[in-house]
């Protein structure tokens, strides 16, 4: 069956609870750390580099070895097979090999009888380092010529000529990483096998898990299995970060011949594995009198960290949202993968995305200050449609959604009333700053690596009228199991809880592309729908032989089968399928149609389809200490036809807090020594249920996707974490109150308290001079 034939009618908008909801509130979901402890298995511990830069240039052991309880101790000199564990491009090898490339790489590998006697080890070891100078800030990385890839480059049209001859502004905008911070910390957990290994992993890739263990190991990747039942989050940071781990510990079991599991405590996860990339974005541009953007020339460096790992789509993925939702007119956006002496930053939520659409919301911002425009009349003068529809990268945006959800927003929420009344009460109290912002977001659903959209699945049918199914998706808490056992319940007209998924494995699905790019629904829903519609094929045409009907006229609805003018139950037409021995079971696969990008020419049709939404936030600041809080939030958010609206509205939710969280309070801070000052939740702050206003009102715009996606639903996963924006944007316009007419304040994120008293005060002191 041809993906163009798959089924795309619409389908009802399920509420049912999540499918492990059940597990997760009485405490009976397992976790790898769940898993009781199988005879003779022994815990590893890793030995963390006390210096960022430099080589390492002798390391005594003995002692180590003869710790109690230590089973074994593993270097880079053990590994059977390839040492370099790095998803894309290498650079990251699973243990130092002699170069230190950040601080807290792991030295050597210790396996003991528990995780204390392991830990308790590694101090006894005698390791004599030569130390280097650690290159920290990305800008001065990029101006040594210390990348991690080489530059790239979207371009429309001519920018340097149209900005030639026209009064431009500038603008440079900071934005710090993020700490992932999942409830379930990484983990693994390996035993030897007869074909080989058998891995469970704390993973949203389980493939790469499979391929990077078996190069470890020198196997072939079918004498490795890899498993994923669930994780406790995963943001992101679970996509390349997990097969380290899992690499280490199928290492141990298969050198000792028994199970081995390694659990990272959490100071260690927030010290060795990767975070969100930081960025630093320079900008000049230009715009008419009403703000209508004449052309950009946009700089935007990426803080990668010590290697590559996921960075090159990343920083493509900043390019390709740095136009956000507005037509650019003349472009030219320099995508710059600067190479510190940092833990190699990595995939997390947006994947690049939001920290581009931040640069043109900066712009936006200032273009409203220096015009003295509404700045959402400025972002509406700019919004695909009125001046162009062409992306930097050659995709058009012909899609009035988006402004049609805006202005919907703009009218729901009261926006013009509001900021006309928080206007005015700003000349009666000068204690009380306050802000007010709408601002859009424009998200591409597809993996911008043309290969990896494609998904496959089994679907079986027991006699009983059970069905199981098995995807190479991932569950994370995000709802991907419970979203497709409800496609698969709903083509059968079964209820949910006859519908059962199981664990991710490599050995039921090959070749599994990670569960990302909020992807996962839009793939492994389809491939299962495929693999349904071709059961329901066998069947029609065996029914159309047995009843002498027409096969289109056999159906499925309320636990029934309608054959022509007959009706069975489910479970009576299967047994008799059964019984005529005919298949219950398929396979199925789906490759998502029509997108294409050339990374040489930089241009192509990279997404089948855009998601979009909107956000109104309101906020108080008090202009003496620059504490501030968030006031008010109004989301308005596209997911077409929703497949499940609760968990559709709960992602929306939890992607603006985590937003939220990213922009506002969470400051990731390393020392000279390039040591990581901010390594647990003492250092480093989340948001909480303080955080967030009790005015939080988040509806979807039901409008059914208008290409042949899941049951013509939307992606949800990622694009809301950019409803936050609107928070930032907010914080502008309350601190702008503080200086001149037309001043502009410079807010680098997260806008913690600090930094917006000292925009504060450079706005106040812009006034006085």
């Amino acid at each position: 069956m041809s993906t163009s034939e798959l089924p795309v009618a619409e389908g009802p908008s399920r509420t049912t609870a999540h499918e492990s909801a059940f597990h997760h509130v009485t405490g009976r979901a397992r976790y790898i750390d769940d898993v009781p402890p199988r005879p003779g298995e022994v815990h590893i511990a890793t030995a963390p580099a006390a210096i960022a830069a430099g080589r390492v240039l002798s390391m005594n052991l003995d002692a180590v070895r003869r710790a109690p309880g230590v089973r074994a101790v593993v270097t880079h000199a053990d590994v059977p097979g390839t040492l370099d564990v790095g998803p894309v491009f290498g650079g990251d090898p699973l243990l130092c090999d002699g170069e230190v490339l950040f601080r807290g790489q792991p030295l050597f590998a210790v396996a003991a009888d528990s995780f204390r006697a392991a830990r308790r080890a590694l101090a006894l070891a005698d390791i004599e380092y030569e130390p280097a100078d650690p290159i920290l800030d990305p800008v001065a990385a990029h101006e040594a010529d210390h990348h991690a890839l080489p530059p790239r480059d979207f371009l429309l049209d001519d920018a340097a000529t149209a900005l030639a001859d026209v009064d431009t502004r500038t603008l440079e905008l900071a934005i710090a990483g993020q700490e992932h911070f999942y409830l379930e910390g990484q983990i693994a957990l390996a035993w030897p096998t007869e074909e080989g290994i058998h891995v469970m992993t704390s993973s949203q890739h389980p493939g790469d898990v499979q391929r990077l263990v078996a190069r470890v190991l020198d196997l072939p990747d079918a004498s490795v299995v890899a498993e994923t039942r669930r994780m406790g989050g995963g943001f992101g940071g679970k996509e390349s970060q997990a097969a380290p781990l899992a690499c280490l510990a199928a290492l141990v079991a298969r050198t000792l011949d028994r199970p081995a599991r390694y659990r990272m405590a959490r100071s260690e996860d927030f010290a060795q594995t990767g975070k969100r990339h930081g960025f630093v974005h320079r900008v000049r541009y230009a715009t008419d009198p009403a703000g209508a953007l004449l052309g950009v020339e946009a700089e935007l460096i990426g803080d990668c960290g010590c290697s590559a790992d996921l960075s090159e789509g990343v920083i493509d993925r900043a390019l390709f949202h740095a136009d956000n939702a507005y037509f650019l007119r003349h472009a030219r956006l320099t995508g710059v993968p600067a190479r510190t002496h940092k833990v190699s930053s990595t995939a997390f939520r947006g994947f690049g995305g939001p920290q581009g659409a931040l640069m043109i919301e900066a712009v936006m911002d200032d273009a409203a200050l220096h015009t003295g425009r509404d700045p959402l009349d400025v972002r509406l003068e700019n919004l695909y449609g009125v001046h162009g529809t062409e992306t930097p990268y050659g995709q058009h945006v012909e899609d009035d959604l988006g402004p049609r959800l805006i202005r919907a927003l703009e009218r729901r929420s009261g926006y013009r009333a509001r900021r006309r009344a928080l206007l005015e009460g700003a000349q009666s109290d000068d204690r009380t700053l306050r802000g007010i912002a709408l601002t859009p977001v424009k998200f591409g659903i597809s993996f911008t690596t043309t290969h990896l959209n494609q998904a496959g699945a089994l679907v079986h049918i027991y006699t009983d009228g059970s069905v199981r199914i098995a995807h190479g998706g991932t569950e994370m808490g995000q709802g991907l199991y419970t979203k497709v056992r409800g496609v698969v319940a709903d083509f059968f007209g079964l209820p949910p809880s006859q519908v059962t998924c199981s664990s991710t494995r490599t050995d039921k699905i090959a070749n599994s592309t990670p569960t990302a790019a909020s992807a996962g629904a839009d793939l492994n829903g389809m491939a299962a729908l495929d693999a349904c519609a071709r059961i329901r094929d066998g069947l029609a045409t065996w029914a159309a032989e047995r009843w002498s009907i027409d096969p289109d006229a056999l159906h499925f609805e309320d636990s029934q089968v309608v054959v022509g003018r007959e009706r069975f139950t489910f479970v009576d037409f299967v047994k008799q399928a059964w019984l005529a021995r005919i298949p219950l079971w398929s396979s199925g696969f789906y490759a998502t149609p029509d997108i294409h990008f050339d990374k040489a020419t930089r241009k192509g049709h990279p997404f089948h389809y855009y998601a979009w939404g909107a956000a109104v936030s309101e906020v108080s600041v008090n202009a003496r200490t620059g504490e501030y809080r968030l006031e008010r939030v109004d989301i308005l958010h596209d997911v077409g036809r929703s497949l499940n609206a609760a968990i559709d509205i709960g992602q929306i939710e939890g992607a603006f807090v985590q937003g939220l969280g990213w922009l506002t309070t969470e400051e990731l801070a390393w020392d000279d020594s390039g040591r990581l000052a901010s390594s647990g939740p003492q250092t480093y702050k989340i948001p909480t249920a303080a955080d967030v206003p009790e005015a939080f009102t988040v509806e979807l715009f039901d409008e059914p996707n208008r290409v042949g996606a899941l049951l013509r639903s939307k992606a949800v996963g990622e694009p809301p974490l950019l409803l936050a924006m609107s928070v930032v944007s907010a914080l502008r316009a309350a601190i702008a109150q503080a200086g001149p007419r037309h001043h502009v304040p410079r807010l680098d994120l997260p806008a913690t308290p600090e930094r917006v008293y000292f925009a504060l005060e450079a706005a106040r002191s812009a006034r006085e001079a």
